[in-house]
């Protein structure tokens, strides 16, 4: 169980996180400071005479957590992704798309891959040129460099267990896995 930060280290935490310019710019969710307040009563006007008028106000449901890719797999899945022993139960090859077609190809294999109920697809993004970082704006790598973001905002987010690099044999850096969920 992870502990709860103190009210210091969660103003240092704040200070912090306020230096941190987004790579990404996404709506700011603020993390409350303080425990919630209990529910206030308020004063209204009595509708008739003889009621108190005092209400409570409507209690605002929690807010679901989404389902994010595990950092970490179980050690059955890390050791068949090591030793190259996963298979791909779906393939798609993004190479030579506009960025906008990739996008949709990309959210329509999930879709696919989904209703067959795989549990691997791999998505072949290409490798950037050795010596893409130097020199000027290069837009080789540009899928490579957009589908973490893609994937965060897919309509099936919930549904991907874990995105990896994939072995060698599969293509490599230029290449990840797509671990899917399960159906519930």
């Amino acid at each position: 169980m992870r502990r709860r930060l103190s009210p210091d280290e969660q103003a240092l935490w704040v200070a912090l996180a306020k230096t941190v310019r987004p790579i990404r710019p996404q709506p700011r969710v603020a993390a409350p400071l303080a425990p919630a307040a209990p529910a206030v009563l308020s004063l209204a006007k009595p509708a008739k005479p003889g009621k108190t008028g005092l209400t409570r106000p409507a209690p605002t449901p929690p807010p679901v957590p989404a389902r994010t890719p595990a950092a970490v797999l179980d050690t059955g899945w890390e050791r068949r992704i090591r030793n190259g022993a996963i298979l791909p139960d779906i393939s798609i090859d993004l190479h030579g798309h506009s960025l906008s077609a990739a996008h949709m190809r990309l959210t329509q294999a999930i879709g696919s891959a989904l209703t067959q109920d795989a549990r691997v697809l791999l998505v072949v993004t290409g490798k950037p040129p050795k010596g893409a970082g130097t020199g000027g704006p290069s837009r080789r790598g540009a899928i490579r460099g957009e589908i973490g973001h893609w994937l965060e905002t897919s309509p099936y987010a919930d549904r991907i267990a874990s995105v990896r690099v994939a072995h060698p044999r599969h293509g490599g850096d230029g290449a990840l896995y797509l671990i899917l969920r399960r159906k519930k």
